[in-house]
């Protein structure tokens, strides 16, 4: 008798802890992830609060944790976040950046995969995603979410007001250039940037790549002393006479068009919001530089999967990346900062509430024309398809500035500066 009620008690207590148990491992569902990026203003933040917000919403066992961080300082909060082991497990990138981590073995290149062919690859500008695939070719380094395109932005009325029409090669920019400087007046023909920096690589590289000049060849050897190089870095040199002296950056060159100082700039899509809030957004046109071929470089901003989380944290990470991928949250974040921000993806540039934005509006047929540019994309680095993970190292080590700033402000002659250039490489990629 008493061993049937112990029987009984000993029966009821296993199912009890079971029971017990069955909430602890319910309890084990609930996960937190952090979401590394660099959107630290407040408006920003508070349109990603409310995306992170409706994610959890509909993944109620998902926390997201924002860990915004200063764009100056981003980079280096990521190494040393990687050196302690303590990477969040979703991160902003920009595809250079991009390379870096990829390289260090810090990307979740499957996780990334798996969740743009959930997308469809086919619905992202190709240029977007070649900017993010990876050396191989057989995955991305990270889920494209936004970008920007530069290129040449020109005053339509300066122009008209000298003869002149939207310049479409080499030589009819030098032509602008020299007809509107006077430097008596400080009045220049066009602002580009010359100071020892990253701005100046991404302008020059969009001349060299128009004349089919590369740094890595399709062997992703360094080939940056070639003739096409030598010819695009002569025309550059040349160029910068026509621009305000000094070392000139991103301030310099936006300040001169903004105050029609100079009726060209070479400038990121981040101008237009400043045209709009000066009303002059029917004033602006938009040219590529072009000599043997036409070259756009570009940017895509794009949100990745760090390596060597639990299966958890790792299936949770992928869930919020699947969940940014869909239209209308891509268009949230692209708006963040209209105009400037630009979409990587068709269906973001057809959804409804990215159309009747005042200041996509503003610009009219520009912002198409200006979004579908991302098809004529070439960066340095990005041969016949390639993306050489090398080129993170090339552009990391500031060689390319250096040369540009010592034939536009320092005086050295082209060739020494390319030999320069040369022989520093060679030695960062050993």
């Amino acid at each position: 008798m008493n061993r049937k009620y112990l029987s009984f008690f000993s029966i009821l207590l296993i199912v009890l802890l079971a029971a017990c148990g069955g909430e602890e491992a319910g309890d084990t569902e609930n996960v937190t992830i952090e979401f590394m990026h660099s959107s630290v203003e407040q408006e920003r933040l508070a349109v990603i609060t409310e995306l992170i917000e409706k994610f959890q919403d509909e993944n109620p066992t998902i926390t997201v944790e924002q860990v915004p961080v200063e764009e100056d300082a981003y980079n280096t909060k990521v190494v040393t976040l990687a050196s302690a082991g303590q990477l969040p497990e979703i991160v902003e990138v920009g595809q250079d950046y991009a390379k870096v981590m990829d390289k260090d073995e810090l990307i979740d290149k499957e996780v990334v995969q798996a969740v743009i062919e959930e997308a469809g690859a086919d619905n992202f500008y190709e240029g977007a995603l070649k900017l993010l695939a990876t050396e191989d070719g057989k995955s991305y380094t990270g889920l494209p979410i936004s970008g920007w395109v530069q290129g040449i932005w020109y005053n339509k009325k300066m122009l008209e007001s000298q003869g002149f029409e939207e310049p479409e090669n080499w030589e009819q920019v030098m032509e602008v250039a020299k007809a509107f400087t006077d430097t008596a007046g400080k009045k220049y023909g066009i602002a580009i940037p010359t100071v020892e920096g990253g701005f100046s690589e991404q302008v020059f590289s969009q001349f060299a790549l128009s004349n089919n000049a590369n740094v890595l060849n399709a062997d992703g050897e360094l080939a940056i002393n070639t003739p096409e190089m030598k010819e695009a870095l002569q025309y550059y040199q040349e160029l910068a006479q026509y621009t305000m002296p000094g070392s000139n950056d991103t301030t310099e060159v936006n300040d001169a068009f903004m105050n029609e100082s100079v009726p060209m700039a070479i400038y990121s899509t981040y101008i237009l919001p400043g045209v709009f809030d000066q009303g002059k957004a029917e004033n602006i046109g938009f040219a590529i530089p072009t000599n043997e071929t036409k070259a756009v470089y570009g940017s895509a901003s794009a949100l990745t999967v760090t390596s060597g989380l639990e299966d958890a944290q790792k299936e949770a990470a992928q869930q919020f990346l699947t969940f940014m991928a869909q239209p209308e949250n891509m268009t949230k974040w692209v708006l963040m900062s209209p105009g400037g921000a630009q979409p990587v993806s068709d269906l973001v540039t057809e959804n409804e509430e990215y159309q009747s934005n005042e200041v996509v509006n503003a610009f009219g047929d520009l912002s198409t024309e200006i979004a579908s540019s991302f098809n004529d994309i070439q960066v340095f680095g990005l041969v016949d398809g390639k993306n050489y993970l090398k080129m993170g190292d090339i552009t990391s080590s500031g060689e390319i500035p250096k040369m540009i700033n010592g034939v536009t402000v320092g005086g050295q002659s082209v060739d020494i500066a390319i030999e320069g250039a040369e022989a520093s490489l060679k030695e960062i990629l050993k």
